[in-house]
């Protein structure tokens, strides 16, 4: 992809996701629709993906940043729903979608179509998160849906290794099969765990800039330090992730802060990015087929509904027959209403990991013959995609409110941020009558302080009430309203003062950034 046409396709990709939260729609879906829009148009380039770019690149960041904003404690108490999707799940998706393009499509062979299996087995939950987490889906099943999301990838990739070296020659057993996934998963998990812990050990005596960068290059040193040993990098990345996650609070304040922003800023850019991209891709694909294209709809079509039916078929079993086998499965954790199943199940867009692996299909196997039925591969992952991602991401926010599986969490949670920042409170000011006698001569000091403790304290519980009369304001809505048009103030003496070189640029930088981090404080509050 040549520099120009990056560049123009990261600016336009951006300008679509701005238009979408302008619309209030999801950006995936939108910069899907406008990349197939444009695909045809003369002059538009030929973006094509590359795997590699995509799998070093985009993926390892994108989900090293999902896995730092995961929770750890959370991912460890689903881990049995999470694992029977990401595993489990993946593997009955290969062998199904196997035996159904080998059925559906005229001529391609078993190997080939389980392939095409492996390649549109694990589902892409960015779309389907960004909805959720609008919607207010239930904390449980949005962590189970984004934590299928962060392992799917390792298992999916490791069977589209597996059914790629049985096509082209290299044949695996089942025993040795087996083998290369226990050394992905063990393998990965293992290099994740020993980067996370040597970073955070290591970030922790470092500046705050200093350990921003090191953190930048942890997607990227976990994933190609796995995938050299073949271990699976995917689950590398996603256990690194969650381990310095977890961890983040024993690091600075400053690094807390820079790494929240840099990966913000990176999410939205490559998520962007793989969007429009997916889209673009039908001029390309369409371009290489040597087949009819008619029979290749109608069997993508077929395929469509497939995937459908299996993660129906996967997901309510998985939900329900563990509680019928075990009484104290049951006992601990009661089977959820059937309306969160079904919103799971709604849930399996298809993504760019799929089509990246379709791409890098080998053009031959070990003979020099061509790789049986590619271009059809290609062809049907991106037909999939894009029907997936269409047709989930247009209905699902539909069948959550029609379904009433909203979590209603919001005020228990901020009950107990309340409750939390009371505690936390009592100990700020227990900490500041046991320093106030080191301080006499300072009460003014002592006395704003405790104001500002008992003024953050006091907040969180007036969230707790009911909505405010008409015209009148809480406390803490005035005072943040009155010290935002505070701030603006001294930003415009700060930035006269530098246009009339009054003061130079550095000290103008300076004081803006201790005025943005109070303003960021007053919007967490």
């Amino acid at each position: 992809m040549e520099g120009p046409a990056l560049i123009a396709l990261l600016t336009g990709a951006l300008a679509v996701s701005a238009l979408a939260r302008r619309l209030g729609v999801a950006a995936p879906l939108l910069l899907v629709a406008v990349g197939l829009a444009l695909s045809f148009l003369p002059g538009i380039p030929d973006y094509r993906i590359e795997p590699e770019l995509v799998l070093l690149l985009v993926l390892p960041p994108l989900l090293y940043s999902a896995a730092l904003d995961s929770s750890y404690l959370r991912f460890r108490d689903n881990l049995r729903p999470i694992g029977l999707l990401a595993v489990g799940l993946v593997l009955f998706t290969t062998l199904m979608i196997g035996l159904a393009a080998w059925w559906i499509v005229p001529g391609m062979p078993l190997g080939p179509a389980l392939v095409l299996g492996a390649v549109l087995s694990p589902p892409d939950a960015v779309a389907a998160t960004a909805i959720g987490r609008r919607l207010g889906l239930p904390r449980r099943v949005m962590t189970v849906l984004s934590g299928e999301s962060l392992v799917n990838d390792a298992t999916a990739l490791t069977a589209f290794r597996v059914a790629v070296a049985s096509v082209v020659g290299a044949g695996y057993t089942l025993l040795s099969g087996l083998g290369v996934f226990a050394l992905a998963a063990l393998g990965g998990a293992a290099i994740g765990w020993a980067v996370g812990w040597t970073v955070h050990r290591v970030r922790r005596v470092l500046p705050g800039d200093l350990a921003g960068a090191l953190g930048l290059l942890v997607p990227f040193g976990s994933y190609l330090v796995a995938e050299e040993v073949h271990a699976s990098g995917v689950l590398a990345v996603v256990v690194a992730g969650l381990y310095l996650g977890h961890r983040a609070p024993e690091v600075a304040a400053a690094s807390r802060l820079q790494d929240a922003a840099v990966w913000k800023a990176a999410d939205t850019v490559l998520e962007a990015f793989v969007f429009a991209l997916i889209g673009l891709q039908l001029r390309g694909i369409v371009e290489d087929l040597d087949t009819g294209l008619p029979h290749l709809l109608a069997a993508g079509a077929l395929l469509t509904v497939v995937i459908v039916l299996t993660r129906f078929a996967w997901v309510f079993p998985a939900t329900y027959l563990p509680r019928r086998l075990s009484a104290r499965l049951r006992a601990r954790d009661p089977a959820p209403p059937w309306q969160y199943p079904t919103v799971l199940s709604w849930a399996g867009m298809r993504g760019v990991v799929s089509l990246a692996a379709a791409f890098a299909i080998p053009r031959t196997v070990d003979s020099g013959a061509p790789f049986p039925a590619r271009e059809e591969i290609v062809f049907l992952a991106f037909f999939v995609t894009v029907a997936t991602l269409l047709l989930h991401g247009t209905t699902l926010p539909a069948l959550i409110r029609r379904l009433g599986a909203q979590g209603g969490e919001d005020y228990v949670d901020r009950l107990h941020e309340a409750e939390a920042q009371h505690n936390a409170a009592r100990a700020a000011l227990a900490r500041l009558d046991a320093l106030a006698d080191d301080t006499p001569a300072h009460q003014p000091v002592l006395d704003s302080l405790r104001r500002q403790a008992e003024a953050r304290s006091n907040a969180a519980w007036e969230r707790l009430g009911r909505p405010d009369p008409e015209g009148v304001e809480r406390p803490s809505v005035v005072h943040r309203r009155l010290r935002r048009e505070m701030l603006a103030a001294e930003r415009e003496v700060f930035v006269r003062l530098r246009n009339e070189r009054r003061i130079d640029e550095e000290v103008m930088r300076r004081v803006m950034r201790e005025l943005d981090l109070e303003e960021a404080a007053l919007e967490r509050e």
